[in-house]
């Protein structure tokens, strides 16, 4: 076997590197033992929450709540914070004019994950069009790829003595951008001329869409949203219900280090295997939140069915589980109840502690204090 092309690396962090290289890579690249056997556990943690996932009746019990712990980590990773209580109860309403704008990003992002996703069942392939679409979703914005002349840098953060300089630039130039990028989505949706697992594209796609930079602001957003849609592409999920971006975020200075590394020392081993110990614990945290969350669900249920007077206990716990902060409006839209029923109903459950009854600008919402927590945790 000879030995793997070397990677060209980026020469100048002060200048745009316009020498990225095109997919593929030479498979020398990344084809070594610890990779591989990162990407075997990487693939069983996966498969494992997919099989747990698809055996649930009421997927809206994991998409809502998981889709926001996604948003709201990924937010964090760009220095948008919200609180959980601000954010539920901003998504619990039909509009969010009175949220902070922080909290308004975050309930962008979530949308963007679902417009993008939405978009990929209907036209199957990765493309300009789709990356658009989130992009655009994220910063409410009408703008596209970033102009020839846009002086875009990633700097040094932090208050230390390199803060502020240059740590790499992304290419410039009249059609460098989109002729990069249409070589990232061949690469993404050809598997025939670039086979290669899924989850090994994945983590080479990021890095390149990151190392592309194509927006002047929301790439790591955009990106991070593409990983999950690429997983639910590929069907290795059915829903985006896997949240990378709390790993991201809990280990933010080996992410910046090991994308780094690709760039400045050709090290994609070290890129790979961070991105799949990424898959692996966030798949395994997922799955265990699926099961406490319905172990929850169903002791809650008997509680329900054990009160006299409340008709459908099992839909009236559905709906409380289907996002930690609920309306009435939440239990009469489908006409589930009546409003004075569903009224009754939450404030029943708040005596009993199952909810926990707080009221916001004369608005009343009903925390699931123990989905609450879980998510939380």
């Amino acid at each position: 076997m000879s030995a793997p092309s070397p990677y060209p690396i980026n020469p100048n962090r002060n200048q745009p590197w316009n020498g990225l290289p095109n997919l593929p890579l030479d498979p020398g690249l990344f084809r070594t033992v610890e990779v591989f056997e990162q990407l075997a556990s990487a693939k069983q943690a996966l498969g494992r929450l997919q099989g747990r996932s698809v055996a649930i009746p009421n997927q809206g019990l994991l998409i809502n709540s998981i889709s926001l712990q996604e948003a709201k980590a990924s937010s964090a990773i760009e220095n948008i914070f919200t609180t959980d209580d601000e954010l539920y109860r901003a998504f619990s309403e039909e509009h969010s004019e009175g949220a902070s704008e922080s909290t308004k990003e975050v309930l962008r992002y979530r949308e963007a994950l679902w417009r993008g996703y939405a978009l990929l069942q209907q036209q199957q392939d990765m493309t300009l069009a789709y990356c658009l679409t989130v992009f655009r979703e994220i910063k409410q914005t009408t703008e596209g790829i970033r102009p020839p002349y846009s002086q875009v840098y990633i700097r040094q953060g932090g208050s230390g003595p390199n803060a502020g300089k240059p740590v790499y630039t992304p290419p410039r130039g009249e059609g460098i951008l989109e002729a990069k990028l249409a070589n990232l989505f061949a690469y993404l949706n050809d598997d025939q001329t670039y086979p290669a697992d899924p989850l090994i594209k994945m983590a080479i796609g990021h890095f390149q869409f990151e190392a592309i930079h194509p927006f002047r602001d929301g790439n790591g957003r955009t990106g991070r949203v593409m990983n999950i849609h690429y997983l639910t592409r590929k069907g290795l999920l059915d829903y985006p219900i896997l949240y990378l971006s709390r790993y991201i975020l809990q280990h933010k200075e080996g992410y910046y280090s090991a994308l780094a590394g690709v760039s400045q020392r050709g090290d994609w081993s070290t890129w790979l295997r961070y991105m799949l110990l990424a898959v692996e614990v966030m798949a395994d945290l997922t799955y265990e939140k699926i099961n406490r969350i319905l172990s929850a669900r169903d002791a809650i249920l008997a509680v329900i069915q054990a009160q006299k007077g409340i008709r459908r206990p099992d839909q009236l716990t559905q709906k409380i589980f289907m996002q930690p902060v609920t309306r009435v409006r939440h239990l009469t839209q489908d006409r589930t109840y009546a409003e004075n029923t569903a009224r009754d109903y939450l404030n029943k459950l708040a005596a009993l502690d199952i909810l926990e009854k707080t009221t916001v600008g004369g608005n009343h919402y009903y925390l699931n204090r123990e989905l609450y927590s879980i998510l939380a945790e």
